[in-house]
Order: structure tokens, then sequence, then C-alpha cells
């Protein structure tokens, strides 16, 4: 039998806001059905969608921690997909990356020495207003939290997470893209 999931479960899933999956929904783009007044997902459904999108694109993407265990995860992870990654360690550093170059996805780290991921993300949205970026944190319920939401990012990664989770993200993100394009 399929395994069917709700909104709130498939946007977990995705890891990306409800909105995200509604704006989906709005535009025809994901696999969905309407049961009675409910939105209803089918895993399988939502794997291949996510599949389909992962072997045609090559991402540009910038990472933000100061874990360097965590930024080597991304680089590996990624780098074996073939997709470019600049992994750095804070966040004064990446806004340097991020006024040179205009990258497809950041992925941002909220505790951070110095430039915590709050400030940087409102720097970066003054640099580059329409920056997709997901924030990882293991702090998803502290006021920091609060203080990034207001800039609106694309996805959260609560840590920790694995590998699979890194690459669902950038899948669900690519797959956003492409059918924004």
């Amino acid at each position: 039998m399929a395994e069917l999931m709700t909104l709130e479960e498939v946007a977990d899933y995705l890891r990306v806001t409800k909105t995200t999956v509604y704006r989906l929904l709005r535009q025809d783009k994901i696999p969905a059905n309407k049961v009675g007044r409910q939105w209803r997902f089918n895993k399988t459904s939502i794997d291949e969608w996510l599949h389909r999108s992962s072997a045609k694109t090559v991402a540009n993407i910038l990472v933000v921690d100061d874990e360097e265990q965590i930024r080597a995860l991304f680089e590996e992870t990624l780098g074996e997909l073939g997709h470019k990654v600049v992994a750095v360690g804070g966040g004064s550093e990446a806004l340097e990356f991020a006024k040179q170059t205009d990258f497809d996805l950041v992925f941002v780290d909220l505790k951070m020495p110095g430039l915590d991921g709050a400030e940087f993300l409102r720097q970066l949205k003054l640099i580059r207003p329409k920056a997709m970026v997901t924030i990882i944190t293991g702090y998803p319920g502290s006021d920091i939290m609060k203080r990034a939401l207001v800039q609106g990012p694309f996805g959260v990664m609560n840590k920790p997470f694995s590998d699979s989770d890194i690459v669902s993200a950038v899948n669900v993100f690519l797959q956003v893209t492409e059918q924004q394009s």
C-alpha cells in the first residue's frame, strides 16, 4: 500500500516550509491528490519527482558553518553529485564570496562566532535579494532562529542531519527552481 503524507509531513520530508509546498501546489508542480479538503502526497511519487530533477542540474552552492565536519560533509556529498561547493567557516568570509558570485543555493548555520547566521542572512539579502537560503541549525526554537525567519529562508534543516538529508534539500531546491523557469 502506498505511503501517503499530509502537507505538513511532506514539507518536513522535503525540508521546506509549508508555504513552499502550497506554492508548488498552486503551480501544479508537485504530485499530489486532494482527498476531501486535504492534500495527500504519495511518498513514492515525491521521491520519483525529486529524482527526475536531480539528474539534470548542477548547482553552485555556498555552505557557511563554523564546524569543519559539517563543511566537509557538504563538500563531499554534493561534490560527488557534480555540484560546485564553496564551504566557508564564517559569515564575513561568506559575504565576500556572495559579493563576487551569485550562488544558486546557500546553506547557513545560525550559531557561529562573529557574524551569526541571522545577521549574515540579513546582509546577504541586501547583496542578493533573491538568494535561496536553507538554514541549518541545532536550535530551531531559539531567538536567533526567529530573527533569521524574518528574512524568509527557503528551508530549514535541523541538526543532526545526514548526507541523504543534504541531497534531498538540494533536490527539492532544484525541482522548485526548474519548475519556476
